[in-house]
């Protein structure tokens, strides 16, 4: 049986507040981000843009992400955020260096099924459990996978999975002037990155051997732009 597909769905940017983040894109890509919403599990918001690159449907999106100072996560503590992001040190980074690239996130037809190929590797992304937030045109829902803890895993370089329901946000979107030309995940441990993306059917990233970064090149109005972290 051939292991289900999987695409990139979304690069994560993370910023300090939503604000910083606005600020970020529009003098980083030239444009400014549209809506997003909030995540009450979580006590998260964020702003999206489209991202139009290789031919797929759904396209592929950016999320710019931040703590809400206003909510309090409906998922209760010890359990922690999203994407480290109750993590001290990212959030100094952030305060730091503004906004940058973290993680992103890879869509599979079968979250659970994705799941238990990655703990036979001895990859534990976390459970998956269900969430949601509301939009102008309906109540997005989908399925994704959390550690208790929050970690990303392999310095972000491992994708969060995502199983959507029956909307996906980025076919609302309109264009933004936004194209991925590349997305390069580097770690210590290529080989075991490379052997999970593979296992899942994902193709997308250039995984390379070296210190732990995530690059993303994007085509904007302004020209190219390279998003990346910082260590």
């Amino acid at each position: 049986m051939s292991p289900p597909a999987a695409a990139l769905d979304h690069l994560v940017v993370a910023a300090a507040t939503l604000a910083d983040g606005v600020a970020w894109c529009e003098q980083t890509l030239g444009v400014t981000p549209g809506p997003g919403g909030a995540h009450p599990l979580f006590g998260t918001h964020n702003r999206l843009l489209r991202l139009d690159g290789p031919e797929q449907d759904p396209p592929a999106y950016l999320e710019i992400i931040a703590i809400d100072p206003a909510a309090t996560p409906t998922r209760a503590a010890p359990l922690k955020r999203w994407f480290d992001l109750d993590d001290t040190a990212l959030q100094h980074n952030l305060l730091t260096n503004g906004p940058q690239l973290i993680h992103w996130v890879a869509r599979v037809p079968y979250l659970s099924a994705a799941l238990a190929s990655w703990s036979e590797l001895g990859l534990d992304r976390g459970p998956a459990i269900a969430a949601s937030r509301p939009t102008p045109t309906g109540l997005l829902q989908w399925r994704l996978s959390v550690r208790d803890d929050g970690q990303r895993l392999l310095d972000g370089c491992l994708p969060t999975l995502i199983e959507w329901g029956e909307q996906h946000p980025a076919r609302t979107m309109p264009p933004s002037g936004l194209r991925l030309n590349a997305l390069c995940l580097r770690h210590p441990q290529a080989e075991l990155l490379q052997r999970a993306l593979t296992t899942i059917g994902l193709n997308t990233a250039r995984v390379e051997a070296g210190a732990a970064s995530l690059r993303a090149d994007i085509h904007t109005p302004r020209g190219e732009a390279t998003l990346h972290s910082h260590p």
